[in-house]
């Protein structure tokens, strides 16, 4: 691992075997996520962060914010955004506001042999795409590493194929295209099974599967309250001036103190109307009526809205790159 490349020292089995008690307040959390924020940005020579738009990814994103601001030497990296042409309207309005208000670089990744297939002949979501139609490159996916064999897959992003090349393939396209040898990333260890052994900086280094980079994990040891904690008493207090500077925790979808609305705080309207999580408009529901962070997180499912094709399919699916 030392190899690769020989400008990196970071620990690889940072967060080893820990899991988010390790962490007992929200305090110690934030701490180590603004460590592992400013080891990522001192180390790779040209990092980037994995922004979805969605909670964790934005948490993730106001932290590098807070460590950028507080060290003049540091620079902002840019954003990458996975757009699989099966976005919710409102999530990329939401990210394109917040890239603007937040003065960050937004780079879409994108599969556009498959974006301009669908196009072409005009598919919707569940339509089935030929192999054979598609880019040499792609076919070598679907044929050699998926080893996919029937003739046509449907334009669906949670499925096997589906999900490789809309997500997988246009995220590592990216990351070779742009030099990314370090992707700041915002996933959790209590978000799936797959993800639980995962470390601060984990190694992706098989150039026969991605080009060879490394995932930067700072917000592993948050658990999907203390992510709604962070938002509600640090991130919107310290981002909207407007917002009260102890916080405040909106008890339905047009509770805001002192006027504001929506369009002013960095958190995705779909939190608000009952959304825990946000895949795509085509495979997730809402869980409830209620204000995500209202929910009954303990006992409930967060990612029980989505599709199960894809989360039944996770470990082979990180496998291959996939976040």
């Amino acid at each position: 691992m030392s190899e690769f490349p020989d400008y990196l020292n970071v620990d690889y089995t940072d967060g080893e075997g820990e899991s988010p008690d390790e962490y007992p307040s929200i305090e110690h959390k934030i701490e180590k996520a603004l460590e592992v924020v400013e080891t990522g940005l001192r180390e790779y020579e040209n990092p980037a962060v994995m922004w979805t738009g969605g909670k964790d990814s934005t948490l993730t994103l106001y932290f590098v914010k807070e460590v950028v601001e507080q060290y003049d030497e540091l620079e902002m990296p840019a954003t990458v955004f996975i757009d699989h042409f099966q976005h919710f309207d409102e999530l990329i309005e939401f990210a394109e506001r917040w890239a603007d208000r937040w003065d960050v670089e937004l780079i879409y990744a994108r599969n556009d042999d498959v974006g301009s297939y669908v196009d072409e002949h005009g598919l919707e979501p569940g339509d089935d795409i030929p192999v054979e139609d598609l880019s040499e490159h792609n076919r070598h996916h679907i044929r050699n590493i998926l080893e996919y064999e029937e003739d046509t897959f449907p334009f669906l992003l949670d499925t096997y194929v589906g999900n490789h090349l809309l997500k997988t393939v246009a995220l590592n396209d990216t990351l070779e295209s742009e030099n990314i040898d370090g992707i700041i990333s915002g996933i959790r260890w209590d978000e799936q099974e797959a993800r639980a052994d995962e470390t601060f900086f984990s190694p992706r280094h098989d150039p026969d599967i991605y080009p060879p980079h490394d995932r930067v994990q700072p917000i592993l040891q948050f658990m999907e309250a203390d992510v709604w904690d962070a938002f509600w008493y640090f991130v919107v207090p310290e981002t909207v001036d407007a917002y009260p500077d102890d916080g405040y925790v909106p008890q339905g979808f047009d509770d805001l103190p002192n006027d504001l609305t929506h369009e002013d705080i960095p958190v995705s309207p779909k939190y608000f109307a009952g959304f825990r999580s946000l895949g795509s408009e085509i495979s997730t529901d809402k869980s409830a009526e209620e204000p995500a962070w209202l929910q009954d997180m303990a006992n409930t499912t967060e990612r029980a809205g989505r599709a199960q094709d894809k989360e039944d399919l996770m470990e082979r699916l990180r496998d291959l790159g996939y976040m």
